[in-house]
């Protein structure tokens, strides 16, 4: 039997999903971070990741044909020439950054995707200027590229998907002359950039290290990677310019697809490139991990019920943990709203899930309004979409057709991609 792979790093834990070649399950584990610092330390993803490959049945393993990585977009970190990091990683939302932007908005065209605080670009020149290192060759890394290489060996390729805010041109497929030009004359030589890949081009066999400690076939391929963010769209089912996926798990991101690519930094809007159509969307750093820092899952579950989602809560907020979001503001001063807290926790949930699904109106209402497709269809991945009273009130929002995934597991995505 040919079985597939597909393993995704998000931002609350790992997940391993296997699937045969129609496409059914037919394995899945899970690791979980303890905290949230945790997904900062690459070693921790390495444990994650032998973790999912033992809990697969060995019966399974061995039958698994091709493997492909999902990680949470610009988290990165630096490595030297056998792959060991030389930093703790910079996580998708880490705006040390801003600190660049003036330096970005010189070297890159106006309203690209790399002028923003937490871009991959921006961590690489900050990581340049803060970072004390030798004159050995390092390596710049995206998150599913280094998973990718404790697999393949290979050191140094990505995939276009998660070059995009490293300053890739996904519509010419190369590295655009501004940034390699400011690379070679600016930029420390030693540092490469990673060689890019079609997502789920194979990059090459698993190494011999990997069949012997996992009892995976010599003959595995691993695959280029993705972002957890459109790893979550192909799991979606979602094939038609208009249909959209909304991701609710610990942020909230917007993934529309549109024969038109989109792109306005000034908002934090970018489009990935899926085959011939674009995925045009942004992240907001608003979402679960706002719900769970003041409700435990169970509380959600039990207030959500005592929720009439068709009702007004009056409530208005701007729920974030920290300052700062990505889009549809992008702002990295952009304060927290969470006042006034009502005495009853049912009404301030109320208040909160109807927040977000505003600010979800909005990031759909500005992608339009640029010139992505009309909506018409909204599927839900992530923790979010397990929540009815929230899917019926994202709904009233939105106005147009809302409903849970078929599958919602980015994990689910990257064995499709693993498939292909």
């Amino acid at each position: 039997m040919n079985f597939y792979l597909g393993l995704d790093f998000g931002t609350s834990g790992a997940r391993a999903v296997v699937i045969n070649s129609n496409l059914e399950v037919k394995a899945q584990t899970q690791y979980v971070w303890q905290n949230a610092e945790e997904n900062k330390l690459p070693h921790v993803w390495q444990n994650a990741l032998f973790h999912l490959l033992n809990n697969i049945p060995q019966e399974t393993r061995k039958e698994i044909r091709a493997i492909a990585i999902d990680g949470t977009s610009a988290t990165v970190l630096l490595c030297d020439g056998d792959g060991k990091p030389v930093t703790e990683a910079l996580l998708y939302n880490d705006s040390r950054g801003v600190a660049m932007m003036n330096k970005l908005k010189s070297i890159a065209p106006s309203n690209h995707p790399v002028i923003s605080a937490t871009s991959s670009l921006a961590k690489l020149l900050w990581l340049v200027e803060n970072i004390s290192l030798s004159n050995q060759t390092y390596y710049f890394l995206h998150q599913a590229d280094w998973l990718g290489f404790l697999l393949h060996g290979k050191l140094g390729v990505s995939d276009y998907n998660n070059v995009l805010k490293l300053g890739y041109d996904v519509g010419e497929l190369s590295y655009p002359d501004w940034l390699t030009n400011f690379v070679n004359s600016e930029v420390r030589k030693n540092i490469q950039l990673p060689e890019v890949i079609t997502p789920g081009a194979t990059v090459g066999n698993v190494t011999t290290e990997v069949v012997n400690n996992f009892g995976l076939s010599p003959e595995c391929v691993v695959c280029g990677g993705t972002t957890d963010s459109i790893a979550a769209f192909i799991a979606s089912g979602a094939n038609t310019p208009g249909e959209a996926v909304t991701s609710l798990g610990s942020t909230l991101v917007l993934k529309l697809l549109s024969r038109t690519r989109v792109d306005d930094a000034k908002y934090g809007i970018y489009s990935h490139r899926l085959g011939d159509l674009w995925l045009v969307g942004g992240a907001s750093n608003t979402g679960g991990a706002v719900l769970r820092h003041f409700f435990t899952d169970a509380e959600l579950e039990n207030f959500s019920m005592q929720i009439d989602p068709n009702a007004e809560s009056g409530l208005d907020y701007y729920p974030l943990l920290q300052k700062g979001d990505r889009f549809p503001i992008n702002d990295p001063e952009l304060l927290p709203r969470l006042d006034p807290q009502p005495e009853n926790p049912v009404m301030f949930l109320h208040g909160l899930l109807e927040s977000i699904a505003r600010i979800e109106l909005r990031g759909y209402q500005l992608l339009q309004a640029l010139g992505a497709a009309t909506l018409t269809k909204v599927y839900t991945a992530g923790g979010g979409s397990k929540n009815p009273t929230f899917t019926e009130i994202r709904g009233r929002y939105l106005g147009v057709p809302t409903m849970k995934a078929v599958y919602t597991d980015a994990a689910y995505g990257s064995a499709i991609l693993a498939s292909r």
